[in-house]
């Protein structure tokens, strides 16, 4: 997010910027892994108030387009094949913290703090409601979204909002350390993995029986499958690690 002179807040450009290049890098057969963060020292404010002015001013239906936009941006992140990674260098608000919890991987700065404060100014976590309590759980959810209060990235790592609290000084070494564990992962058997988590929690006994073991057949039979198969039993690295 290059907007740092508002502190990466969201806007309807960026959320489109967001979204086009999450749609973009997730077909891309050299994209291994895509990293969320923030120029500057802030990840991101949440909404740009000119942003949020502008929609107050609006109709209901402008307003609903405009928010299915911001919740597409999220899907598609949460969605995406390519495991995704928030590099969490500053404070995360709002919407900003919702990038977070839509990203598979969270490694935050120990400076980085994080809010739901839609509530002081009469609003809701709405869009990024499913992806928090995902995370966070019900319990948690409720009270950080009707209090609105700030909680350290100590604090985010105890919620499971956040994997991680980097040392000083060792964000980047950190967010290096993940990218490396996934660049050794088959591309095919992370997106499988990623749907494997969000899928099955939804299905009923007999549904998650029949769609697992589909599941595993498919990967078995595959082509990264059978090279990851053969790579073991060879003793070499299998042919997606450079």
């Amino acid at each position: 997010m290059t907007r740092p002179e508002v502190r990466n807040a969201f806007d309807e450009r960026m959320i489109a910027d967001i979204h086009e290049a999450v749609n973009v890098l997730s077909v891309d057969d050299d994209v291994r892994a895509i990293i969320v963060t923030g120029e500057g020292t802030v990840f991101s404010a949440g909404a740009d108030i000119d942003w949020m002015q502008r929609m107050g001013r609006m109709g209901f239906e402008e307003n609903y387009q405009d928010a299915l936009k911001l919740a597409y941006m999220f899907d598609a992140l949460s969605r995406s094949p390519k495991p995704s990674i928030a590099r969490v260098n500053g404070p995360a608000i709002g919407g900003g913290t919702g990038l977070v919890a839509a990203c598979d991987v969270a490694i935050a700065d120990p400076k980085a703090f994080f809010s739901f404060s839609e509530v002081k100014i009469g609003l809701v976590p709405g869009c990024i409601g499913p992806y928090v309590v995902r995370k966070v759980g019900q319990s948690r959810s409720r009270e950080l979204f009707i209090t609105g209060r700030r909680i350290s990235a100590e604090e985010a790592e105890r919620y499971n909002l956040i994997n991680k609290v980097a040392e000083e000084g060792k964000l980047e070494k950190e967010v290096d350390n993940i990218l490396k564990a996934l660049l050794t992962s088959g591309p095919v058997a992370i997106d499988a993995a990623k749907r494997l988590v969000r899928d099955v929690p939804h299905l009923s006994r007999e549904e998650y029986i029949k769609y697992t073991a589909k599941m595993i057949a498919e990967l078995r039979t595959g082509e990264e499958g059978q090279e990851g198969t053969k790579a073991f039993l060879a003793k070499r690295k299998p042919e997606w690690v450079k």
